[in-house]
């Protein structure tokens, strides 16, 4: 049976040790040595800082209904976070071999929560799985029932769950030994407890509603289903693991477009052992022609990088060749360098910066400047979704007369005013990137705005809103993959949740050559579309 397994880490070949000498073989054999010595310690101290936590948190919920409530509540937020984003680091390099041999000698102190037997009350689905055999494929003899393998995984069906009994029927051949049954169905995590509904359910709460894992347990007890955070943990690791051949097939679709929205936002993360927070950054890159009459899916891209340097977009941009619409952040500015990239600015940027004195101040320079801006803007409307070389038409007649004046008025305002001025620094914002802001009324397929990836950062302010900050850099790798999933999803108009028990259902079987099969386009006729408007 074919499988979908996430590309596994590259193998070293060893040399010929039948020919290799004494030295090379003894440095060898020291060099392994070195190398496992150094994988213990670092499992050793992960799990030892787990065990802490929890003693922690054991602390601060006794200490919880005292003096200073608050802020012990939001303690131990950080803490059960921080426990969540070690124990699916775990779940996510763990591999379906099991253990290592570290965790296997830790297993007297550090062992995961025993299974607890599936709830009696909840509803029992049975599946029968029969063996494709009709005779005995040694003998070709009849086949009688021998018996059947059954096993249970917990099941999520929207707002409720079931238990999904899969029964295995053995059959026997009455003529000899041989014994035919049915493969056991494949499972998105190797013999995980949960289905794919359950999974999708779990992951979307997490990254679309916002819920984190201690906070999801606490629901589900309600429901009388006891799922541990640590479990569920494990889950978000393996799915992610599971998951990164469709990030990077949708990462390549993405940055294959001609045109592209970026933007990126700030993340607090937490700092291992310091309770503190740094600030990690979320880029997003938003492939949408839609606005220019393009069939091409909708589709979002996010990464993390831990800090905001430019060398993290230069690397995410390296194979894209095209336009770049984005502020004016200088990161980006090397991206121009060569001329692969051209830049495109954002008029919503430029009417954000005299939006803000009008209300301020009431400054009439800021309140016409929104008055022109909104021309342009009026200009927008009726082409939208129209092909390219009507929109640049319809732009040069209408919007460069009135970007003429616009600039005009602006140096005429500009030489009014103090160097200081608040209002000075929003005209001089707009003149300094004029080339980049008349770009759109050049090429068709360009927006006068970067709102397409500004609309894509609204769930990760949501998220950062709801849960404060990620737990951990590989937290906020894991939240840039999912979130990509989603945010495509929604793109093209699927439930999130939907798509992804979609997906979960159908990759572990999935030919990895055929990866791109399973985006969110691809698998439209077969997921629900929400009720929500897509952005």
């Amino acid at each position: 049976m074919s499988s979908c397994d996430t590309p596994r880490m590259a193998v070293t070949t060893l040399p010929d040790l039948n020919v290799l000498p004494a030295e090379a073989l003894r440095a060898l054999i020291l060099a392994q040595h070195q190398e496992l010595i150094t994988k213990d310690e670092q499992l050793l101290s992960r799990e030892r800082e787990i065990e802490h936590l929890k003693l922690l948190l054991v602390k601060l919920h006794r200490m919880q209904f005292g003096r200073k409530s608050e802020k012990l509540q939001r303690q131990i937020e950080q803490l059960e976070l921080r426990l969540e984003e070690l124990e699916s680091n775990r779940g996510e390099k763990t591999g379906p071999s099991g253990p290592s041999s570290v965790a296997t000698a830790l297993s007297a102190t550090t062992a995961k929560p025993a299974r607890r037997a599936l709830p009696d009350h909840l509803p029992r689905q049975t599946r029968r799985h029969e063996p494709k055999e009709t005779v005995c494929p040694q003998c070709r003899g009849a086949l009688r029932k021998l018996g059947e393998d059954v096993s249970e995984m917990l099941e999520y069906v929207p707002a409720s769950f079931v238990v999904v009994r899969q029964v295995r029927t053995k059959l026997s051949c009455t003529k000899c030994d041989c014994i035919v049954q049915a493969e056991a169905p494949s499972r998105a995590i190797e013999r995980g407890l949960a289905g794919p509904g359950l999974l999708a359910h779990v992951l979307a709460s997490k990254y679309c509603d916002h819920q984190p894992l201690y906070r999801q347990s606490e629901i589900y007890a309600r429901q009388g289903v006891e799922l541990e955070r640590s479990t569920m943990a494990d889950w978000v690791g393996g799915c992610s693991r599971l998951l990164e051949p469709l990030v990077e097939a949708l990462r390549r679709y993405v940055t294959a477009a001609g045109k592209l929205h970026a933007d990126d936002t700030p993340v607090p993360v937490l700092a291992p052992g310091q309770g503190k927070t740094k600030t990690g950054r979320l880029w997003t890159y938003v492939r949408d022609d839609r606005p220019a009459g393009d069939s091409a899916a909708p589709a979002v891209w996010f990464a993390y990088s831990p800090d905001r340097k430019g060398e993290h977009p230069a690397q995410h941009l390296e194979k894209f060749r095209g336009t770049l619409q984005a502020d004016a952040y200088a990161g980006f500015n090397q991206l121009y360098e060569d001329g692969r990239i051209e830049p495109a600015a954002c008029w919503a940027h430029v009417r954000r910066h005299f939006y803000d004195l009008e209300q301020a101040h009431s400054s009439p320079v800021a309140r016409e400047a929104l008055q022109r801006i909104g021309a342009l803007y009026g200009i927008e409307e009726p082409i939208r979704g129209r092909p390219p070389d009507e929109r640049r038409a319809v732009r040069q007649a209408q919007a460069k007369p009135l970007l003429d004046s616009l600039r005009q008025w602006l140096e005429a305002a500009l030489s009014k005013l103090s160097r200081k001025s608040e209002t000075t620094v929003a005209i001089r914002y707009a003149l300094s990137r004029w080339d980049a802001l008349l770009r759109y009324i050049e090429d068709g397929h360009i927006e006068i705005d970067n709102n397409a990836a500004e609309r894509s950062l609204r769930s990760v302010a949501l998220g950062r809103k709801n849960y404060l900050f990620a737990g951990s850099d590989a937290g906020g790798e894991r939240a840039a993959a999912i979130y990509s999933l989603i945010g495509s999803a929604k793109l093209n108009g699927l439930d999130p949740e939907a798509y992804l028990r979609e997906v979960l259902t159908r990759i572990a079987d999935h030919p990895i050559n055929r990866i791109e099969e399973l985006l969110p386009w691809n698998l439209a006729a077969s997921v629900p579309t929400t009720n929500a408007t897509p952005a």
